[in-house]
């Protein structure tokens, strides 16, 4: 239901506010290009501000409460937003209120879920879980989509209710979220670090649906407890979680994560998403039900892509290949964008590159920051890059309106050129993580940079692997004499870390 109300939210908005029934409430019809913009970029970028500091604030209360009352709370944050807006009746500064307050809700529950998700399922269907969790969002907004759709075409625009259902329908996926909760457990994880252990096992017997004394619930409730133990003995306080940020091989993690979560916004996606009937018009669709209907589809293209990402794509393709190929081939559909006159082509590359987005950037970035942090912090600086990601969001949707009347066409040929520039960065820049983290850090972010997808101390060792071999190859002493000055990469002795490269044998040399 989270996922649902986000997914709604962020795109239902763009549709109801070119219905003729909320303009003519909002008194915005007839007024200039550059205060429609400013308008536009209110309404729209309060709900991202709302969600940015939503994140943030989340991580202590979620950490104190508990997860499932941390997102009864959120849940009862949005449902307070979702009705100050469908009750704003013409009052602008009720419905960016209703905005902002909205984003609180979604900002933290969007940070909550997915942990709770993670603490309380199995580890063998964690990934489609979270897996639907991001095709629910996508589905939310494909409904948003349609509902404007429905709305413009069945009610007068003469009536209210032409845009108060669609703003209005937002606290259904709120309220039945609130009621979940009530009937939902902790987390046994968090019940664990609260020292409740009793309260521990019943919650993991009746989520497993397994006796007490089987095995499983032993053997899970004993890696609770180490991982506990490992916590109590670091005494993690907030104070300390803070300073790990800095610590090496965290910063590097945290600087991805950040940067990351930029590129997912400086994509374009979101200049769609939020504006995407206005986006259609600029591409020569006229007439506000053709506008709406267009964007219809363009949900069922996002949709689609996210399905394919969650069960094909994010296990078969890897993290880095995604991020790489989604952004060479998706610069494609966005900037042919830019080409004038070319309005049903136009149309066909903005359904391509929604799918392409989905499939590749959308899922591979939350799962790609899931992974990198160490367990004791991952908390904290899942938080801190999803504020970012809030963050970029709410200057993009800030910023689209003037963009799209000053520059035109130009908007999409700006974000084709930064897509290539992110597939670049990915390519040279960006370690893979598939299947390398669970099991132990990965020295890729133990050092400044990588290259490659390698860090430059593997880079370093391949080096010297391969100047040995030739080494080898040659029979030259004299040139092994020299290599071996570039040995000490690998961190021991010279002879000893030639040996350990499989270079050469010096002592077999040596006979």
């Amino acid at each position: 239901m989270s996922a649902i109300a986000m997914g709604y939210d962020t795109s239902v908005i763009g549709g109801t506010m070119t219905l003729d029934s909320f303009r003519r409430d909002f008194d915005l019809l007839g007024v200039s290009g550059t205060y429609r913009d400013t308008l536009q970029g209110n309404i729209v970028s309060a709900f991202q501000a709302g969600c940015f500091f939503g994140s943030l604030l989340t991580f202590p209360l979620a950490e104190k409460i508990g997860r499932r009352r941390a997102i009864f709370v959120a849940a009862a944050v949005f449902i307070v937003g979702g009705v100050l807006m469908t009750a704003s009746h013409g009052v602008l500064a009720m419905l960016i209120a209703g905005r902002a307050i909205a984003g609180l809700g979604i900002g933290a529950s969007f940070l909550i879920v997915p942990v709770y998700i993670a603490e309380t399922s199995p580890p063998s269907i964690r990934g489609r879980l979270i897996g639907v969790f991001e095709i629910a969002s996508q589905g939310g907004g494909m409904l948003g989509f349609w509902i404007n759709y429905a709305s413009d075409r069945t009610m007068a625009s003469s009536l209210a209710a032409q845009w108060i259902l669609p703003l209005g329908l937002q606290l259904v996926p709120g309220v039945l979220l609130c009621i979940g909760m009530l009937m939902c457990p902790e987390s046994p994880r968090w019940l664990a670090r609260q020292d409740r252990w009793d309260e521990a096992e019943r919650v993991l017997v009746h989520l497993r649906r397994l006796p007490a004394d089987h095995q499983y619930i032993r053997d899970e409730l004993s890696e609770i407890r180490q991982q506990v133990e490992e916590r109590s003995a670091n005494r993690m306080t907030f104070k300390k979680m803070f300073k790990r940020l800095v610590a090496k091989g965290v910063r590097n993690r945290i600087g991805i994560g950040l940067l990351l979560m930029a590129c997912q916004n400086l994509t374009g996606v979101n200049i769609i998403t939020y504006y995407s009937p206005r986006i259609f018009e600029t591409l020569g669709i006229t007439g506000t039900s053709t506008k709406l209907f267009a964007t219809g589809f363009y949900g069922i293209a996002k949709t689609v892509g996210m399905i394919v990402f969650s069960l094909w794509l994010v296990e078969k393709v890897g993290r880095r290949n995604g991020l790489i190929w989604g952004a060479f081939v998706g610069s494609v559909p966005m900037t042919t964008l830019s080409q004038n006159g070319w309005s049903y082509l136009a149309m066909a590359c903005v359904y391509l590159y929604g799918f392409i987005y989905c499939a590749t950037w959308q899922g591979t970035t939350w799962v790609y920051c899931s992974e990198i942090f160490p367990i004791d912090i991952r908390m904290l600086c899942t938080a801190i890059t999803t504020a970012d990601q809030w963050f970029w969001s709410f200057l993009i949707s800030r910023t689209t309106p003037y963009m799209i009347t000053s520059l035109g066409y130009g908007t999409y040929m700006f974000f084709g050129a930064l897509m290539i520039a992110m597939g670049s960065w990915a390519l040279f820049f960006i370690p893979e993580t598939k299947g390398k983290l669970h099991s132990g850090p990965h020295r890729s972010f133990e050092t400044r940079l990588t290259f490659l997808g390698l860090s430059l101390e593997d880079v370093g060792r391949l080096f010297v692997r391969s100047t040995c071999k030739t080494v080898q190859q040659r029979g030259m002493q004299g040139v092994l004499e020299e290599r071996r000055a570039a040995a000490p990469v690998c961190g021991g002795e010279k002879e000893t870390c030639l040996e350990q490269v499989g270079a050469v044998d010096l002592r077999r040399s040596r006979t």
